[in-house]
């Protein structure tokens, strides 16, 4: 059987901004039939911002799909800030925008950190949840953290590691994680320049099965890197702003209920199999889909074969 592809580019019908705080204005976008299966898109990050590839997920004629910029990247302002910026303040979005477009409930969507953030969500709002589709699963404890900004991941990427190191000085490596916010949140724009392209490079570097000189390019441009660093390192510093490392795990009766698979790819470096596993272990009723031959990213072809197959599914609803 041959694999399902993703679906062709498509535009949006509709195209909004939205302020959700005296600071913040986040950009939202419709895509598809006005009349199909509501759908949000919540991509990863946090800081990363939507592409038009992730439009093609989802069967434009039978889906209604809503991608949004989460705060502070993408097309949402002020770029790269930091203030009012939280998972809770993110729910909140989405819920704004559900409210707003007068849908009542819809397929949630996400990939590494949208897989937290739809958790988060679903967890929060299980009444506004049909479905989730979840890729790369990340729960940003302490100990996943550690294994791809301080040990593990480097051993497997000896080569890109020694780029992520560069910008800080040994005397400083012993916690990479503060010793990035310093320098993140530096007044001085070279400082932040330097250490943004850095660690999203790293990142660019080790989300493919086989590294793509394309996506690391994409990853090191500086307007984009600002935000995805700045942000993820905010989000990271802080423990995701949840009140305990454990608490999309343990709260896993809240949506035990919905239709959910999970997609994870094997060789996954940046968010490894084993927290996908957690997952499943605590949510067997969720279908669980490992990827033999694929890494973190969405674009692998294993990984969107599985992903298509689950909007499909969803469709029908």
């Amino acid at each position: 059987m041959s694999k399902r592809k993703l679906y062709p580019a498509i535009e949006p019908f509709a195209t909004h901004r939205l302020a959700v705080s005296g600071l913040h204005e986040i950009y939202f976008e419709e895509i598809g039939a006005e009349s199909g299966q509501p759908a949000i898109f919540v991509h990863g990050g946090p800081g990363g911002g939507i592409e038009p590839i992730y439009r093609r997920y989802f069967d434009p004629s039978r889906y209604h799909l809503v991608l949004f910029d989460q705060r502070g990247c993408g097309q949402s302002t002020p770029h790269a800030c930091l203030e009012e910026n939280t998972t809770w303040d993110l729910v909140a979005d989405m819920e704004r925008i559900r409210e707003e477009l007068g849908i009542e409930r819809w397929v949630v969507f996400g990939g590494s950190w949208g897989s937290t953030l739809s958790l988060a969500y679903a967890q929060t709002h299980p009444d506004r949840v049909m479905a989730l589709v979840l890729r790369g699963i990340f729960l940003l404890r302490p100990e996943e953290i550690r294994w791809f900004y301080q040990e593990g991941a480097n051993a497997i990427y000896p080569d890109a590691w020694e780029e992520y190191l560069a910008p800080i000085p040994e005397a400083e490596r012993g916690d990479l994680v503060a010793a990035y916010y310093r320098r993140l949140t530096s007044d001085d724009p070279a400082i932040r320049a330097e250490a943004a392209r850095a660690w999203s490079v790293w990142e660019g570097s080790t989300s493919k099965l086989l590294p793509n000189a394309e996506l690391i390019d994409r990853t090191g441009e500086e307007r984009f890197a600002e935000a995805f660093a700045r942000i993820e390192c905010h989000y990271f510093t802080h423990g995701g702003f949840f009140d305990q490392p454990n608490q999309l795990l343990d709260n896993v009766d809240r949506i035990r209920q919905i239709p959910a698979v999970i997609v994870q790819g094997r060789y996954d470096v940046v968010c490894p199999m084993k927290t996908a596993w957690a997952l499943h272990r605590r949510w067997p009723e969720a279908a669980f889909h490992v990827v033999p031959d694929a890494g973190h990213s969405g674009t692998e072809v294993g990984i969107i074969d599985r992903l298509v197959s689950a909007t499909d599914e969803f469709a029908a609803l």
